[in-house]
């Protein structure tokens, strides 16, 4: 029979835990003598140094053939989609007309926030005039590129009695509110009008869901509208093409603004706005924020 081993001590065991961390007889530190920690240091040194060099090397040659003003690939946002304003935590406008009531003011403060950098005085500075019904295509000259790339205006003025300029309260208090309508921002896109409607811009209608929906929205003004149909909403060629944050960074968004005049009082009316160009999908039932936008409209009396 094999004779059991001999438990050991826990003073021998700490002295062979001592003894491995450094060893006197051999001179070794935990069992590795100088030469070979010098040896296996260095190797980590000399390999560490590779991989950074490597890396190094990858962002650079990467990093050659970005373009810090223009995105390398777009094409996830060919087609642009709407958005409202005011908007706050969803796409829903409900408040009672009440001016005592004051569930208002959280829309009229949104567009004054929003249109704040729109008054007459900030678009002077950051902002040019431009030519009404024709693209801003601003192009580089040879290898001299052409930043920053000058920003055309959109007063306020231009949003009429959606602009707060008369009405301070954008129609809320009177149960005819307006809701401003932006396209969202794409890097060098063109848009091309639907000759039949306007040649020098795109267009912007809203509707109801449905034909009894539409019947109790009742009737719209947009602003800025196509020539004298006050029924069609405008966004001049002008406003494009959009370079980029960096290459025109004071470039201000338009917006269309959508006054519902007479819309049924206590009825969610569900309105979706639609933006029109030869070169923009707004039928696409899979997404539907493309080419448009779906909101809720709710004016309590």
């Amino acid at each position: 029979m094999a004779t059991l081993t001999q438990k050991k001590s826990c003073g021998q065991m700490m002295e062979e835990w001592k003894q491995f961390i450094w060893n006197p007889q051999t001179r070794e530190f935990m069992g590795r003598n100088a030469t070979s920690w010098a040896l296996i240091l260095l190797f980590y040194v000399v390999f560490y140094a590779f991989l950074t060099a490597v890396f190094s090397l990858s962002m650079w040659v990467m990093l050659q053939t970005i373009d810090e003003y223009n995105p390398k690939y777009s094409d996830r946002l060919g087609n642009p989609g709407l958005m409202i304003r005011p908007k706050l935590s969803t796409l829903d406008i409900v408040y009672n007309m009440n001016p005592e009531n004051g569930s208002w003011r959280d829309y009229v403060n949104g567009l004054n926030s929003v249109l704040s950098d729109y008054n007459d005085t900030v678009q002077a500075e950051r902002g040019v005039p431009c030519t009404a019904g024709t693209y801003s295509t601003q192009s580089d000259t040879g290898d001299v590129r052409n930043y920053p790339k000058k920003a055309c205006q959109f007063l306020r003025e231009n949003l009429k009695n959606c602009s707060g300029i008369d009405d301070p309260t954008y129609g809320y208090t009177s149960g005819a509110p307006c809701v401003l309508i932006k396209m969202n921002k794409v890097i060098n896109f063109l848009p091309v009008p639907v000759k039949e409607i306007s040649n020098t811009s795109v267009t912007v209608t809203c509707a109801g869901k449905n034909f009894q929906a539409d019947s109790l929205l009742g009737p719209m003004q947009y602003y800025p509208s196509v020539g004298n149909l006050s029924a069609v909403g405008s966004i001049d060629l002008m406003y494009f093409p959009y370079y980029g944050n960096r290459a025109q960074k004071n470039y201000t968004q338009p917006f269309v603004a959508v006054k519902f005049l007479n819309a049924t009082r206590n009825v969610d009316h569900i309105v979706e706005c639609r933006i029109s160009a030869e070169n923009i999908n707004n039928q696409n039932d899979q997404d539907k924020f493309q080419g448009r936008v779906i909101f809720t409209l709710r004016i309590n009396s």
